[in-house]
């Protein structure tokens, strides 16, 4: 049995047309741009760049933008290529099927489906305190106990501290997403659609009236000088603070995901990465430029909210209401696009045999595969209620930076190895732009914590064991091959 079988292009395009395995085509380009930037922008904005700003780069960390948008752009380029060859679902794990075979796409694969549940759990729990704090100042208040989970220390009404007892608002987004996934992908799309609207419009009237506010001292010096630390300050703080706001950018992969349910996936698929990316490095740079103008970087530090804090210099309290719902709209989306990414992945690697057939079956009425869904509805909602975010820590960001390695050597290897195939989008500046992209994630990768590396290759093992267990005598590829 050859665990390095791959699947020929040909034939991964061949099973995911007609039959039990079509997934409903509905979206056009617009609607993919849209999920990118629903998926980008998100807790990144908000709150990675006052954080970044006062512990790493100062008023520089615009150039920290630049600096991770020029790493997701490499990245950006090779799914484009990839995702125009092959405009099926599964994202970095189909392409890894057929560039480096079944094992590695099962590491992909299952790798991918702890990045998005755990992205999705983190959001759900911000998106929480954010619907709590601004319900409160609609006069609503939700009992703090029913609002943060066991392992959050809080303070109780009475003045004493106490713990959590589970995270509701963080289960309910989940629950309600998710069950607007299975009603289609349409549906979704639209109500994304609406949500990114908003967003825009909070960015943007934010960018507006802060330049207003801008004081010119809080750029002097633009870039702090070094502490004697690396990482704090200096050079080596804006490249520190790219790699912490690298984690913003995280979500243009999802785009590739929804490819089967495309209307032109080879020429749509690349537009939507790519005017996704350039957009929203637009606005994190204009963004990042006006808070750091409004609000001198020392202030941020320790400040979990800088936006709002920013906002409070504005003789206007209508703005700040405005602004936290469009931060919850933020959360919002960026919970629709990892959920919808989650479900398309178990879909694809069920469709291959390497998981349970019932993760692949497609509902007859809203052609959504409604059972993966229904699984990580209880899966995710279950850790967003039970987990605070400490726990859940960075494995989304590791997940996806060895998916965007994979992604950009599988576009080196079918270059060479399949030069005659049809590439409605190629990567430019070919080999140059994949190495380039693979180098910057794996540094990025190399800069995390112990603790984020035990985690994966922990959940990697769990993978491994289901593997060798269940999913290689299950594999479809491998049956056919062996004329079975």
């Amino acid at each position: 049995m050859n665990i390095f079988a791959k699947k020929s292009i040909k034939h991964l395009i061949e099973t995911s047309e007609g039959g039990e395995y079509q997934l409903k085509r509905s979206l056009g380009a617009l609607n993919l741009v849209s999920l990118g930037i629903g998926a980008i922008i998100g807790a990144g904005l908000f709150s990675l760049t006052g954080i970044a700003a006062a512990e790493n780069a100062g008023p520089a960390v615009v150039l920290s933008f630049v600096v991770a948008a020029i790493g997701c752009t490499f990245a950006g380029m090779c799914y484009s290529e990839l995702a125009s060859m092959i405009p099926v679902a599964g994202s970095a794990y189909t392409y890894a099927y057929a560039t480096m075979g079944e094992f590695i796409a099962w590491i992909i694969g299952w790798d991918l489906v702890l990045e998005y549940a755990v992205a999705s759990a983190v959001v759900a729990v911000s998106w929480s305190r954010y619907v709590g704090s601004f319900l409160q100042d609609m006069g609503i208040v939700i009992p703090v106990r029913l609002a943060a989970c066991p392992f959050d220390v809080i303070t109780l009404p009475d003045g004493t501290q106490g713990h959590g007892l589970v995270n509701i608002p963080a289960m309910v987004i989940i629950v309600l997403i998710s069950l607007l996934l299975m009603l289609g992908i349409k549906e979704s799309a639209s109500v994304n659609d609406v949500i990114v609207i908003v967003k825009l419009a909070v960015v943007l009237t934010f960018i507006v009236v802060g330049f207003h506010y801008i004081k010119a001292q809080n750029y002097v010096p633009f870039i702090p000088p070094n502490t004697g630390t690396f990482g704090e300050f200096g050079f080596s703080g804006i490249m520190r603070a790219a790699g912490i706001i690298f984690f913003a950018y995280i979500g243009f992969d999802t785009v590739s995901t929804a490819a089967q349910e495309a209307h032109h996936p080879q020429r749509d698929i690349p537009r939507g990465i790519i005017g996704s990316l350039v957009l929203c490095t637009v606005l994190y740079i204009l963004f990042s430029f006006v808070l750091t103008g409004m609000l001198n970087y020392k202030l941020m530090k320790g400040d979990a909210a800088p936006v709002a804090t920013a906002i409070n210099l504005t003789p206007y309290p209508w703005l700040h209401i405005l602004i936290k719902l469009g931060i919850i709209g933020g959360f919002t989306s960026v919970i629709l696009v990892m959920l919808l990414g989650q479900s398309r992945i178990f879909y694809a690697m069920s469709r291959d045999g390497l998981l349970p057939k019932l993760f692949s079956d497609i509902h007859p009425k809203w052609r959504t595969p409604w059972r993966s869904n229904l699984l990580f509805m209880g899966f995710v909602s279950f850790f967003a209620g039970i987990f605070p975010i400490s726990k859940l820590g960075h494995m989304t960001s590791i997940g996806t930076l060895l998916a965007f390695i994979i992604v950009c050597a599988g576009v080196m290897v079918l270059r060479y190895t399949q030069p005659k195939v049809i590439r409605a989008y190629r990567c430019p500046c070919f080999p140059l732009f994949p190495f380039l992209g693979i180098l910057v994630c794996l540094a990025m990768m190399t800069s995390l914590d112990h603790d984020t590396w035990w985690r994966l290759l922990i959940w990697l093992v769990i993978g491994l064991i289901i593997y060798f267990t269940y999913s290689r005598f299950n594999s479809r590829l491998n049956k056919e091959l062996k004329g079975g």
